[in-house]
């Protein structure tokens, strides 16, 4: 039995959920790929995985074998980029996760640009807000804004984001601007949910920093709602800079208190705990990591 062969069309069978997927990929028949796999659970002496008519999926040693198989195919790219000059390798699935918002905003137009520079390498751009656990769920690289950041992951600060405090013209025409941090508690204030803080702010002004207790009626735990509820004029929102930068440019939103603002939002890359990551996946990073402190809303 082919080993590494085995090993990588399970994982694709994983990552797929389709032996026929596999075998197109691999320009193959769906028996072969059947065949080398039910080989390769011989060999285990365990199930690997879960078939039914209507679906496949791994089985509960199935799923912590493709967590491990996918590090092993990980070090053997590695190694043979290593060996041949760090040039080979620049193919696969490439599973990334970030934030929606900095997705729609930032990430997708790099990703198809990292596309087109590699035709090889094919992208799971995966977005949502939750903190993921990136190896139960084959994450290669992560993109998180703030903090905390897991401790089983390897994290790399790639930029920051100023924090503003905005609003609305219509807004700030039916409740005239605060001149103080203290009477923001006056205005109606709009936040992420689950802030650790709670309704709790903390400004500077570059000599001094203030902590405001704010009031609002309405927390949401997505960046996007909160961009579309300022714009709709429901209130004052403490944002970075990238996610509000067009619409103070085209004056939709308007600069609160412009000498306070917040402590500024990291962005990070994380990587599983492993000691070898793809070519692919370290060369995303670096490209990200060197794209985002340019961007609108960014710094260094």
């Amino acid at each position: 039995m082919d080993t590494m062969k085995a090993l990588h069309w399970f994982v694709r069978t994983v990552e797929l959920g389709s032996l026929s997927a596999v075998a197109r990929e691999a320009a193959t028949t769906q028996p072969t790929v059947s065949k080398v796999i039910a080989a390769l659970e011989r060999d285990l002496g365990i199930r690997l995985l879960a078939r039914t008519t209507a679906s496949l999926a791994p089985t509960t040693e199935g799923q912590r074998f493709y967590e491990r198989a996918r590090g092993v195919l990980a070090e053997f790219d590695a190694a043979v980029a290593d060996a041949r000059g760090g040039t080979a390798s620049m193919a696969g699935l490439l599973r990334i996760n970030a934030p929606v918002a900095l997705g729609q905003f930032c990430l997708n137009a790099l990703v198809l640009e990292f596309l087109d520079a590699h035709p090889g390498v094919e992208v799971e751009l995966i977005l949502n807000d939750r903190m993921v656990d990136l190896v139960e769920e084959g994450v290669d690289v992560a993109l998180r804004l703030g903090g905390p950041l897991p401790q089983d992951a390897v994290a790399r600060r790639i930029a920051a984001s100023p924090r503003w405090l905005v609003a609305a013209p219509g807004y700030l025409a039916r409740h005239p601007a605060p001149q103080t941090p203290q009477e923001l508690a006056q205005h109606d204030y709009l936040r992420f949910a689950w802030l650790p803080d709670g309704d709790r702010v903390a400004l500077s002004d570059g000599e001094r920093t203030v902590t405001v207790r704010t009031a609002g009626r309405y927390r949401v735990n997505n960046a996007l709602a909160i961009r579309d509820s300022l714009l709709a004029g429901a209130g004052i929102g403490l944002c970075p800079l990238w996610l509000v930068d067009d619409l103070l440019a085209t004056g939709q939103l308007r600069r609160v208190l412009p000498a306070w603002q917040g402590e500024a939002q990291m962005l990070h890359l994380l990587y599983p705990q492993r000691r070898y990551q793809p070519v692919r996946a370290r060369a995303f990073a670096d490209f990200v990591a060197a794209r985002f402190a340019a961007l609108p809303g960014f710094m260094s």
